[in-house]
């Protein structure tokens, strides 16, 4: 029996949301990281990761790059979630670029990818987050108005507010993939 798990870290709930989402769509069960113990981790034939994205990095991704020489032969699965539009290849591109830098050549290779778009809300950002987009916003700010990207303008738009793009519909190619292997 092909056993599958779906683990994530979530900091605002974007990525927990997205989570439970392919957990239900795919009857497995779903952890969050902390709960994780990498022992159990053989017991599963399908792991799929979800982490947030912050400042170029995965949240929690350590779970994988710290065990992978003892869960490489299974099916890996990572998704990323973040405010960034995952339809723009610049942004694919840069989530890519970040995701080089933790995640060896093999591991990249080893793990089918998916990124999905989240949401932020300003009000319940932690400092460093907040000093974070603070400074982005100031930068996009000083720059001249006809360098800026649509992602730049939406990001100047909703800056300060509470914006979600998560879309249940946007797990299907994830699905889609996991029941592939099982089949």
């Amino acid at each position: 029996m092909n056993q599958t798990i779906v683990i994530y870290e979530s900091k605002y709930g974007s990525t927990r949301r997205y989570a439970e989402w392919i957990a239900g769509a795919l009857s497995c069960p779903v952890l969050e990281r902390r709960s994780v113990r990498p022992s159990s981790l053989s017991e599963y034939d399908t792991i799929i990761y979800g982490g947030g994205l912050y400042a170029g990095g995965v949240s929690g991704i350590s779970l994988l790059t710290k065990n992978y020489d003892s869960i490489k032969e299974k099916n890996l699965v990572l998704f990323t979630c973040g405010v960034a539009d995952p339809q723009d290849k610049n942004n694919v591109s840069h989530i890519r670029e970040g995701l080089s830098r933790v995640l060896t050549p093999d591991m990249m290779n080893a793990m089918q990818i998916f990124h999905l778009r989240g949401g932020i809300d300003y009000s319940r950002l932690n400092f460093i987050h907040k000093s974070m987009m603070a400074m982005l916003h100031k930068v996009m700010v000083s720059k001249d108005p006809s360098e800026l990207t649509e992602e730049d303008h939406m990001m100047l738009d909703t800056y300060g507010k509470k914006v979600d793009f998560c879309d249940r519909n946007s797990i299907e190619p994830l699905v889609r993939y996991v029941c592939s292997l099982n089949a």
